[in-house]
This record gives C-alpha cells, sequence and structure tokens, in this order.
C-alpha cells in the first residue's frame, strides 16, 4: 500500500513509512562501512550520507525492473557515502603530515638498506609505536582509493562508479581501465600470505565482521585487526611499486 501511494502520488506520508521501514538498511550499512575506515570519519556523519542514498533511492527506484528495492537502495545507500567521503577532507590534518613523515623515514630506510622496511623499523626510527604506522598508513591508504574514481571530467555527480548507473553504460575505456584496476587488486592480495587473504576476503566480499572472522579463524578480534592492518599496509606497498 506504502508503495502504491508513494509510485502513483509521491505521497509525503507513504514516503516517510517506506524510510522508517529501510532505516534498518542504512543502519546496516553505515556500521559496515564505518568499521573499515578511520575514528575520526563520525558514525553520525555517515548515517547522514547514507540517508541521502536512501532518498536518492526512493525517488528514482523502478519497480518495473527486475530488481529488489533492498539490493537498489544498498548501492544508492553505499554510493551515497563513498561520494561524501570523496568530496570531504575526512582526513585529519595532523594525520596528513605523520603520513608524510611515515613515508620521507620509509624513502630514506630504503635508500640506506636498499630493500624494502618493515613496519617495526619505521617505528623504530620514528620512536612510535607499529601501531601506529599501521593507523596513519592505512588512514591514508583509504583516502587515497576514495580519490582513485573521482572523474572530475563528468558533469552529473551522479554518475560514480560506486552508484547504480540509470541513464548510461560505462564506456569501453572505463571497463577496461576497471578490468585492469581488479587485475592489479587481484594480484596484490595473491602476494600476501594465508591468514591475510582469509581476512580480505571475509570482511571485504563476505562482509563480516572482525568478530566473526575471529571465531571463524579461531583468533581474537584484536588479532583480527592487526592481520587486517598488516595486510593493508602491505598491499598499499605493493601497489605502489606496481605505478
Amino acid at each position: 500500500m506504502c508503495w502504491q501511494k508513494w509510485i502513483d502520488a509521491r505521497d509525503r506520508e507513504a514516503g516517510n513509512q517506506l524510510i522508517e521501514k529501510y532505516m534498518p538498511l542504512v543502519d546496516y550499512h553505515v556500521q559496515r562501512m564505518a568499521s573499515s575506515l578511520p575514528k575520526s570519519v563520525k558514525k553520525e556523519d555517515l548515517k547522514s550520507l547514507a540517508l541521502l542514498g536512501l532518498y536518492d533511492a526512493l525517488e528514482k527506484f523502478d519497480p518495473s525492473r527486475d530488481l529488489k528495492f533492498d539490493t537498489y537502495a544498498s548501492f544508492r545507500i553505499r554510493g551515497a557515502i563513498l561520494d561524501g567521503l570523496r568530496k570531504e577532507d575526512w582526513l585529519p590534518r595532523s594525520v596528513r603530515e605523520k603520513a608524510k613523515k611515515i613515508e620521507a623515514t620509509i624513502e630514506q630506510l630504503q635508500q640506506l638498506h636498499m630493500r624494502d622496511v618493515s613496519a617495526k623499523e619505521v617505528a623504530h626510527a620514528l620512536n612510535i609505536s607499529e601501531d601506529e604506522v599501521y593507523a596513519v598508513m592505512n588512514e591514508q591508504f583509504f583516502a587515497n582509493v576514495l580519490s582513485l574514481d573521482e572523474r572530475p571530467f563528468d558533469d552529473d555527480d551522479d554518475q560514480s562508479s560506486f552508484t547504480i548507473r540509470d541513464d548510461r553504460s560505462p564506456s569501453p575505456e572505463e571497463h577496461i581501465l576497471r578490468e585492469e584496476q581488479i587485475a592489479q587488486l587481484a594480484n596484490v592480495i595473491q602476494q600476501l600470505n594465508e591468514k591475510e587473504q582469509l581476512v580480505i576476503s571475509l570482511f571485504y566480499r563476505e562482509e563480516l565482521t572482525f568478530t566473526e572472522i575471529g571465531h571463524i579463524m579461531g583468533l581474537s578480534t584484536s588479532r583480527i585487526s592487526q592481520i587486517h592492518a598488516k595486510a593493508l599496509f602491505k598491499m598499499r606497498k605493493l601497489i605502489e611499486q606496481a605505478i
């Protein structure tokens, strides 16, 4: 009944009821994405972005298409969050400064030892903890990944590759570029050790939490978090080397 009123006449009360009905979907994606983002990104901000995605989904959903609203809305919600993160410089200035200092130290140590250096060596040189090295560099890694898909030549902000496109399909050039990125990422993941590959797969593909992954692997949540951080640190270095 609500859907029919909304589709036929954009009834405001029906729209509010649908928003309330699908709020658990918003909360789910906010929780999922917040778990893989730095603590500097507030859940309240993510929820505001997610709600914009839900509103957008309600406005653009076509019930005649063979697609469930939950699936369509999930793409819109995640896309709205990612678009919002790309537009806002959510990485604190202090973190960017730390990241620059760490990168400079990595470069100096690599030139000194003529090899790749570990996070432990970098931490020792800067007199900080190894966990802080992982945290800072992984936050910057997420910031860089978010910026990779920005297309400044697009006039329509709705053409993000993270959202469902309603008016056109990806161009052949975009398709080829995406395939190359996927192949590169797959190659990088294959260079991780078995535990790291499993954590990355379960977290990003199966969308399990660190706690759930810990139960599967017989490890603590904190240990899974550490493996995840180390895996991202390795992936970042491997991607940089491939560029």
